[in-house]
């Protein structure tokens, strides 16, 4: 995949329209952290920098085209002293793929807390990635990734769980909206195979996001080392339900995520779909 800047630098075409450009990739789809990360940056430039995100909650509602644009259309829906609140719409030809609502603050003060952080060892002691597979080098080359053993304490019987070290290769810019976008845009990678981790490897399992939630908890960089905890509670009915925990090497919790995804098994039969309704997944 190209720069990770190249992926969010939307291009503004109207007050709140802007334009997202494809990016080369191997993928039949388009990768979900891809479009929430041009949707975040979207809605990041109809807001004053006085005021940053702290929350996102997205649907994936139809499969993106990697080789075409995609359209983003900004809603206002608030704009407050304290609070700042905006609707993306993401489209295809004329077809909304996503959609996402974001919500900005100015900050307050107030007591803090967080849990501990897992005691892992730290990413400089560990082997790189190449041990997932050639896959990711080649979707992700300006990534780094290190896969942190699970720490025996604290395992759970029946909860598949995978750590991993994350950070972008290149230095970014200081602005907090690179690192927000970039963040939104790692959110998306490797959170839906805990779930599939668990399970023996099927023939045609389809797997994909439903929905995915994201709260921004603290500052951060994401061109320096970040902890991303990924847990899959449950899985059932055809869909699975994933969280995630992003912690910085001080052990500051700076992000959580929650997200359901699709891992259904190939349907035998398909029962006729109601007149005029949308059958997409």
């Amino acid at each position: 995949m190209t720069d990770i800047l190249d992926v969010l630098s939307v291009e503004r075409l109207d007050a709140d329209v802007f334009r997202g450009h494809p990016v080369p990739t191997n993928m039949a789809r388009t990768y979900g952290g891809q479009v929430a990360g041009q949707a975040m940056m979207a809605a990041v430039h109809t807001v004053g920098e006085a005021q940053q995100v702290h929350s996102l909650h997205g649907y994936f509602l139809r499969p993106g085209r990697p080789q075409q644009p995609i359209l983003l259309l900004v809603d206002r829906l608030r704009s407050g002293r304290g609070f700042s609140t905006r609707q993306v719409n993401a489209v295809q030809d004329g077809e909304t793929i996503f959609s996402m609502s974001a919500s900005f603050h100015a900050g307050d003060e107030g007591p803090e807390h967080q849990e501990a952080p897992p005691e892992v060892p730290r990413p400089e002691t560990l082997p790189r990635v190449d041990s997932l597979g050639g896959a990711f080098a080649r979707e992700w080359p300006n990534w780094d990734a290190v896969r942190v053993p699970e720490p025996e304490a604290e395992r759970v019987v029946g909860r598949p769980r995978q750590l991993f070290w994350v950070r972008y290769r290149n230095r970014l810019p200081d602005d907090p909206a690179f690192h927000v976008g970039a963040l939104t845009y790692l959110s998306d990678m490797f959170l839906i195979g805990t779930s599939t981790s668990l399970h023996a490897p099927e023939p045609g399992l389809q797997v994909a996001t439903l929905d995915h939630a994201l709260w921004f908890l603290r500052p951060f960089r994401a061109d320096e080392w970040l902890l991303y905890d990924q847990v899959s509670p449950s899985a059932g009915a055809g869909r699975t339900y994933n969280q995630g925990r992003i912690t910085d090497l001080r052990g500051r919790l700076v992000a959580t995520v929650v997200q359901e995804g699709l891992m259904r098994r190939p349907r035998t039969q398909q029962p006729p779909a109601a007149e005029g309704a949308d059958r997409g997944l």
